[in-house]
């Protein structure tokens, strides 16, 4: 029986144009409900409060690594505000144990939307280059190697391949499973998410740069939106003549290899390559974030 019938077309991608004053009054009804669903009375006071504690945080010479621990245990390490990366974990999930070939033999009729073009330098904008296409025309677009950018699948809800996933209930409220698949030079450029984040290598492997979300003075950022915060600062390429600053950001690499996953704190600017093939797939938590609680008590003045 054939799967093609079944798979749900993606919804439209719309652009409606606004005069200023509508575009004011959505952003600041999102940002209402952006603080509503995460518990607290102002967003623009949690990004605040996140820097002040970053500022407390001992300098991060590498990323460290740690076996995968219980739920109470990565709370407790989560509230210490840094990154770290969790072992013994991903490689035992279904999807894992799958070649890549899966994508093909068995989603390739699922309908996704590719980034196209230069979605580097338009990651932030609301009307960068995206294409409608099923599964199987994604793969055989991405092995063409014909644009000068690989095309990438990114930030998707594939329920069909979460369903051979094993998610940790490391929160308490999390967000539905994000995908992200395409080939080697696929790149999401440096930005921060003010939500904690658990970050799953399936497949392939991935360098991430990080910077602590205090350091954002140093990296000319702009606001895509109240939680999302985008750079145009290269970690891996520096141009300090064009970024003068950015010399005084601390930023860290590591390599997140298959069976990995590195949480990500909320604030914390990361930059994500794909050095080979690679499959990955997050969740953001929708709640507080940790490095501003203490055993599950805000330890600021944000609740509601």
């Amino acid at each position: 029986m054939s799967n093609e019938k079944t798979s749900p077309r993606l919804p439209p991608r719309l652009h409606v144009p606004a005069s200023p004053e509508e575009i004011i009054a959505r952003r600041q009804a999102q940002e209402r409900r952006d603080a509503q669903v995460r518990g607290v009375a102002s967003i623009h006071e949690m990004r605040e409060a996140i820097r002040q504690a970053a500022r407390t945080l001992p300098p991060l010479s590498e990323v460290p690594r740690v076996r995968a621990p219980d739920a109470a245990a990565f709370r407790a390490r989560a509230e210490e505000g840094l990154p770290f990366l969790i072992t013994g974990l991903v490689g035992k999930w279904p999807l894992s144990a799958h070649p890549p070939e899966i994508l093909r033999e068995r989603f390739g009729h699922l309908h996704v939307r590719a980034r196209v073009g230069d979605y580097i330098n338009t990651a932030f904008a609301p009307d960068r280059a995206m294409q409608d296409m099923t599964m199987l025309e994604y793969l055989d677009l991405a092995a063409a190697g014909t644009q000068d950018l690989p095309p990438y699948l990114g930030n998707l809800e594939l329920r069909e391949l979460n369903s051979l996933c094993h998610w940790p209930a490391y929160f308490g409220k999390m967000g539905p499973p994000r995908f992200w698949i395409g080939p080697a030079g696929t790149v999401t450029p440096l930005h921060c998410d003010y939500d904690d984040n658990i970050f799953a290598q399936i497949w392939g492997t991935k360098r991430i740069c990080l910077a602590p979300p205090h350091h954002d003075e140093f990296l000319y950022v702009r606001e895509a939106n109240a939680i999302l915060f985008g750079s145009p600062f290269d970690p891996e390429a520096p141009d300090y003549d064009r970024f003068p600053l950015a010399r005084q950001a601390a930023i860290v690499e590591c390599i997140v290899n298959p069976g990995d996953m590195l949480y990500v704190p909320a604030g914390w600017y990361h930059q994500v390559r794909s050095l080979a093939f690679s499959l990955s797939s997050n969740r953001w938590a929708r709640a507080m974030p940790l490095a501003l609680q203490t055993n599950g008590r805000a330890v600021v003045s944000l609740m509601r």
